[in-house]
């Protein structure tokens, strides 16, 4: 992980984090759009930021999906990782975190979003933790707290959840 400020403040950060949100093109998957002929979309998704979900997940830290496209796909991966907040078609991402924010009662520095192009801007520069991948336009990685080595779609999201939970004293748990 790049650190666009000291890893010291980034992992103080880390340690209040209480939900994680994050884009789907470019983050989750590897922002490449799919379609077959007959109109079909088709993404492909890293198990290995499955798996890293369901862990942060089983130490009580939400997370969630904010996304501008819509897709049952994304729908059905949600589903399938116990994924509660997901919005999808809401191109105004910062509306949907107000709304989260009041529905949750948290406050904006409890909640990381990792996102990889301008529509993510706002959110980003809102919330307590920032984080772009490696592949994000380079806007967007200079205006976060750290940048993945991994690409969006290549493990990245386990890059994150990874650092949250080392951050927060959970990962070793995993370990054993």
């Amino acid at each position: 992980m790049i650190f666009n400020k000291s890893e010291e403040s980034v992992t103080q950060s880390a340690k209040n984090i209480k939900l994680l949100l994050l884009d789907v093109d470019g983050v989750l998957t590897d922002g490449r759009l799919y379609f077959s002929s007959n109109g079909e979309e088709s993404k492909a998704f890293n198990s290995l930021d499955g798996h890293g979900i369901k862990m942060l997940e089983s130490t009580g830290i939400q997370i969630g999906i904010i996304t501008g496209r819509r897709s049952p796909l994304v729908e059905k991966r949600a589903r399938d990782l116990g994924i509660q907040l997901l919005y999808q078609g809401r191109e105004d991402k910062l509306a949907v975190l107000d709304e989260i924010i009041a529905m949750t009662r948290l406050e904006a520095k409890e909640i990381a979003y990792a996102g990889d192009d301008f529509p993510d801007l706002p959110v980003l520069n809102r919330v307590g933790l920032g984080f772009s991948v490696a592949n994000g336009h380079e806007d967007v990685k200079s205006a976060v707290d750290a940048i993945t080595s991994h690409a969006g779609g290549d493990g990245a999201v386990r890059e994150i959840t990874d650092f949250l939970l080392q951050s927060q004293g959970q990962y070793d748990a995993f370990l054993q």
